[in-house]
């Protein structure tokens, strides 16, 4: 490695989960990048709860992985528990959720990182972005440190202008025992970026040996363990539990009593927080009629005694949260180890980026994760890989990768980033995708894997293993619809358990498609099928394939009819108030965000049905189409 002098390509600046892909994906793709980090000792650190996944998370780790990503590598490494979410429900909701070792995933990721010859770690703060005609050219550190790079990826997480809250009691800080990130912001502006505020919080950490678990409800993992990752030889590891509690109108008391030592109600924090993850005294405000809610006891890892308390994210003062702790089942006699703190920090709203994640005032400037306005560390992971995988693109002049909403979860969170005016932290939810039962978790790698493999980070070797997968679930796919069951006896008395029953011989496939009849179920009533050994993997995605073809028809239709609108391509330079017949409002918003295309266009939020019929007819006219 040369160390001799401060030229990079790239300069990733925040080591969190979106900074490791960047980092990763610019250096596999064999360019020299500098990652910088506040402290070298958190890497991939997971300052919220030790878990990876759960829905909509999970395909997105499942994302990251076809792509060639490392995350779902880190979460099959390092796992204390594997749980699959709404397993019984449809496929479109199934989540994988990985309880993590903290500390274990933080050393796995800088292990991986460390060992790249193409990555030159450095703790340094960065105050100042260098552009000259509009592109990125260097960037400069607390101690005055010049660094010549040509693209720069920013991941700051919580720390930019970060400010910690416990109580009405605030101080300078990303997250507790970690500063912020300080003169960055300035820098930006300086730039012509707009910046704002946003929320978040943490709940507190209790040590386990006070903690009563007879008391609670025990969540064990599953029996049959699935991973993240599409590679062989994943790790099978020894599970460990998390527990169940839950609040009750003691609980509720304590916090309605002290909102007024809660910087949230009293209005010193301006950030808006996570609608989908609130604290725990903005739930008991919200939802006063609810008499508890749900707290789960997670481990935060094998070497330590801190236990991770979520659902009780607060920013009243620590004496409080003591008292309120106290009032749980099982939690009695707790010991808080580390108290629970909102954190209020500046984000770069992401309609100043393209799909790419580039910034559209400054060439080479990308920006990935919570400073795009997300929460979770699957979502600044997923914008992470797309961000450094284009600031390779970037630098060697080829096509951006941008991931349609019909391709990925990944593509529609980024499309929703930059196409929607976010108000609160993003949290990716299943329900966001009209696209859902085409983007599973299990099919990840079919759509996404081809890409990566062409980009350059999924390697010859895992790619044969994917063609491999795929031809296997397409010869299952037609043996089921050849093969048939018996009427027999027999048949029906293994049938007759799942409510079911069959008048004459029935093909494989026919039957899959009754609600009780599975997999599993056919290896039971056939033998050969049971002797085919197949893959569970395979046979999984063969049967979700069976059972929901009509579904999945349907969707790939609305696909189909959506793309129309894609190839309505919008001139950049278009002059959107010089357009009659549209509203000031539709205009005003279509020059802030200047989609791409007519698809694009109608997915931002107030602009009607009309302005688009107005927008295809004016492209029409002067056939802007492809």
């Amino acid at each position: 490695m040369d160390y001799l002098n401060n030229k990079y390509d790239v300069i990733v600046v925040g080591a969190g989960h979106a900074g490791c892909e960047a980092a990763l994906s610019c250096a596999r793709l064999g360019l020299k990048v500098l990652l910088a980090t506040l402290n070298v000792e958190n890497i991939a650190l997971q300052p919220c709860n030790p878990a990876i996944g759960g829905p909509a998370k999970s395909t997105l780790v499942r994302e990251i992985a076809a792509l060639g990503g490392e995350m779902g590598e880190a979460a099959d490494a390092t796992y204390l528990q594997m749980k699959i979410l709404n397993s019984s429900k449809g496929p479109a909701v199934r989540a994988l959720r990985a309880q993590s070792d903290k500390k274990e995933y933080s050393n796995y990721m800088r292990d991986v990182i460390e060992k790249n010859e193409n990555i030159y770690l450095r703790q340094a703060c960065i105050t100042d972005l260098i552009a000259k005609d509009g592109e990125i050219t260097g960037a400069i550190d607390e101690f005055g440190i010049e660094y010549s790079v040509r693209a720069a990826v920013l991941t700051t997480g919580t720390s930019l202008s970060g400010r910690i809250f416990v109580g009405l009691k605030s101080y300078s800080a990303g997250r507790l025992g970690e500063q912020a990130a300080i003169g960055l912001s300035d820098s930006l502006r300086k730039l012509g970026i707009n910046l704002k505020k946003l929320k978040t919080g943490t709940p507190p950490r209790v040590d386990k040996r006070t903690i009563d678990y007879s008391r609670m409800e025990i969540q064990p993992g599953d029996e049959v363990l699935n991973f993240y990752s599409f590679k062989p030889n994943r790790p099978v590891r020894k599970q460990y539990p998390c527990y169940l509690t839950r609040t009750n109108e003691e609980t509720h008391k304590i916090i309605r009593a002290n909102l007024d030592k809660s910087p949230m109600f009293q209005g010193l924090i301006q950030g808006v927080g996570p609608r989908y993850c609130p604290s725990i005294e903005d739930k008991v405000v919200r939802f006063k009629d609810n008499p508890s809610h749900h707290i789960f006891i997670e481990p935060e890892g094998l070497g330590t005694y801190e236990v991770y308390i979520q659902g009780f994210s607060s920013s009243l003062p620590a004496d409080v949260q003591v008292k309120m702790l106290r009032t749980l089942p099982g939690l009695g006699k707790a010991y808080v180890i580390k108290p629970a703190y909102a954190v209020e920090y500046d984000y770069v709203p992401a309609v100043q980026t393209t799909h790419s994640l580039m910034s559209k005032q400054v060439k080479g400037l990308f920006f990935a994760g919570q400073i795009n306005g997300t929460s979770g560390y699957e979502e600044a992971a997923a914008q992470g890989l797309i961000a450094g995988i284009n600031a390779f693109n970037y630098l060697n002049g080829t096509e951006m990768l941008e991931l349609s909403r019909s391709s990925s979860y990944t593509g529609t969170l980024i499309d929703d980033l930059v196409t929607k005016d976010i108000q609160d932290p993003y949290r990716m939810l299943t329900s966001r995708s009209e696209y859902r039962l085409l983007l599973r978790q299990d099919n990840a790698d079919e759509r996404l894997t081809p890409i990566g493999h062409k980009i350059g980070l999924v390697d010859d070797a895992q790619f044969e293993r994917f063609k491999q997968k795929q031809e296997n679930i397409k010869n299952e796919i037609s043996r089921l619809r050849e093969e048939k069951v018996p009427a027999t006896e027999e048949v029906n008395g293994i049938l007759a358990k799942y409510g079911e029953h069959i008048e004459r011989g029935m093909r494989l496939a026919e039957l899959l498609k009754r609600p009780n009849i599975n997999y599993d179920v056919l290896k039971e009533i056939h033998q050969e099928t049971k002797d085919l050994n197949i893959a569970r993997d395979v046979y999984e995605q063969a049967e979700v394939m069976i059972k929901y073809e009509g579904y999945l028809k349907r969707q790939e239709f609305q696909v189909e009819q959506a793309s129309k609108l894609d190839k309505f391509k919008i001139p950049e330079n278009i002059d959107y108030m010089a357009i009659d017949h549209i509203s000031t409002e539709t205009k005003e918003k279509l020059s802030k965000i200047r989609p791409k295309t007519l698809a694009q266009a109608s997915r931002i939020g107030g602009v009607k049905p009309a302005d688009i019929s107005v927008l295809m007819v004016m492209l029409e006219k002067h056939t802007i189409m492809k």
